[in-house]
């Protein structure tokens, strides 16, 4: 029977999503990884597994602190007020100070070498699973007459991710909260009545 864990595995992996959130996946060295999670390379292993295995438990982190928002809005009464929900959902969220700039699945591993193609693949298929799901409310939207005739959901859908991943661009960049806010004002005026 092997010896119990010395560490929380939860604080761990938190520290961990911080870090590849912060420094994206290429950038995070393994010895960053263990600095910030006090942990030692081989305990890494034994609790995550190597660090593409690591960021995928971080990329699942990471979408459940980020769903409340995403959930919130797709659940809402009608379109306007999803789209509403998704993009000052996301302002609030690239505003609050606890959480480092930007996002984790546009710039943790948007690009990067060949070593890092499964994660870019991964990232690229959550990001479409959302437009996804936001593109089947819409539909939903459009049968229920919340859209104007001939609106098209898939586009719709690639609108608000663009804003979204746009927002993240310019948290990262280091735009002020009440900049979001203006941008965000600016896409809802584009949304079709």
């Amino acid at each position: 029977m092997g010896r119990p864990r010395e560490f929380d595995m939860e604080a761990a992996l938190t520290k961990a999503m911080r870090l590849f959130w912060r420094k994206g996946y290429e950038g995070t060295s393994l010895s960053d990884l263990t600095d910030a999670m006090g942990i030692t390379r081989p305990s890494l292993y034994a609790a995550f597994g190597n660090k593409e295995e690591l960021f995928f438990k971080v990329l699942d982190r990471y979408d459940r602190e980020t769903s409340a928002f995403i959930q919130g809005a797709l659940n809402a009464p009608n379109a306007r007020a999803m789209a509403e929900g998704l993009i000052f959902g996301a302002c609030a969220f690239h505003s609050d100070k606890r959480n480092p700039a930007g996002c984790l699945m546009v710039h943790g591993a948007l690009v990067g070498s060949d070593e890092s193609l499964a994660v870019r693949r991964e990232t690229s298929l959550r990001r479409s699973e959302l437009k996804g799901r936001i593109t089947q409310r819409l539909k939903q939207a459009r049968t229920k007459h919340e859209l104007p005739q001939g609106a098209d959901p898939a586009a719709l859908a690639g609108f608000l991710v663009a804003v979204l991943r746009g927002l993240a661009v310019e948290a990262a960049s280091g735009a002020r909260p009440v900049d979001l806010k203006r941008i965000a004002a600016v896409a809802m005026a584009a949304w079709p009545e």
